[in-house]
C-alpha cells in the first residue's frame, strides 16, 4: 500500500545548493562543447586528409568515441589511468571524457557538413587568390555552420545530460553530485531527484531557446 509522505520543504530549502550545482553542470557542458568542437574540426579534416596517419588517428578517435559507452570512457580516465601513475580529479576526468565523446560525434557531423558544401565553392575562392585557410574561414565555414548548427545544439544538450556521469567518479559539486549528497543525508530521494530533473529539463530547454535565437540572428538571410 502506498504510504510515502512527501516532504518538499527540505528539498526547496536546498535549492540554492542545487542551483550552484547546476552552474557547475553548465560550466562543464559548455567547456566540453567548446573543446570538443575545436577537436572535431581537426578530426573531420583529418578524415579527409591525404596523409594516412592523420586519417588513421581521426578514424580511430571517432570509432572509439562512438562505439564505446561514455561511462567507460570516464572510468578509464579516472580509474584506469591510475594504473599507469596518471591521476586526475573527478572534475577533470569528466570534462575530458565528455570532450572526447563530443569530438567523436561532432567529427562525423562536420564531415557530413563539409561534404554538403560543394567543392566548387572552395575552388572558386582559391581562383580569386584566397589562401586555403582564408577560403575555409570565409567561404566554407559559414556554409558549414548553417548545415551543422542544429546537430551542434543537440550535442550540447547531450553533453549537458552526460555531466550526470560525474557522480560515478566521485564528483560532488555538479547538480547530480549535490543531489546525491542531499539524498544520502535526508533519504528524500523522490523530492531531490524530481527537482534535479526539473533543473536539467530547464537547462536543456534554455540551451534550445538560445540556439533558436542564435539561428534566427545568424540565418535570417
Amino acid at each position: 500500500m502506498f504510504d510515502y509522505t512527501f516532504h518538499w520543504r527540505a528539498a526547496f530549502q536546498a535549492l540554492p545548493d542545487m542551483l550552484d550545482g547546476a552552474r557547475i553542470t553548465l560550466e562543464i557542458a559548455v567547456l566540453s562543447m567548446l573543446a570538443g568542437t575545436l577537436i572535431a574540426m581537426f578530426l573531420a579534416l583529418g578524415q579527409q586528409s591525404d596523409k594516412r596517419l592523420f586519417r588513421a588517428i581521426a578514424a580511430s578517435w571517432v570509432s572509439i568515441a562512438r562505439n564505446t559507452p561514455a561511462l567507460f570512457q570516464v572510468y578509464i580516465l579516472y580509474f584506469g589511468l591510475g594504473a599507469f601513475g596518471i591521476h586526475m580529479g573527478s572534475w577533470l576526468a569528466l570534462l575530458i571524457g565528455i570532450t572526447f565523446n563530443n569530438a567523436g560525434y561532432l567529427a562525423e557531423t562536420f564531415r557530413g557538413g563539409l561534404n554538403a558544401v560543394p567543392d566548387t565553392q572552395l575552388r572558386a575562392a582559391r581562383s580569386l587568390g584566397m589562401s586555403a585557410p582564408k577560403a575555409y574561414r570565409l567561404v566554407v565555414l559559414p556554409q558549414l555552420l548553417r548545415v551543422v548548427f542544429y546537430p551542434l545544439t543537440n550535442q550540447m544538450v547531450w553533453a549537458l545530460l552526460m555531466t550526470s556521469l560525474g557522480v560515478v567518479v566521485g564528483l560532488t559539486s555538479d547538480l547530480t553530485g549535490v543531489t546525491q549528497a542531499l539524498n544520502v543525508k535526508t533519504f528524500r530521494t523522490f523530492e531531490f531527484f524530481a527537482i534535479a530533473a526539473v533543473l536539467y529539463f530547464v537547462l536543456a530547454k534554455l540551451v534550445v531557446l538560445i540556439a533558436r535565437l542564435l539561428a534566427w540572428r545568424l540565418f535570417r538571410y
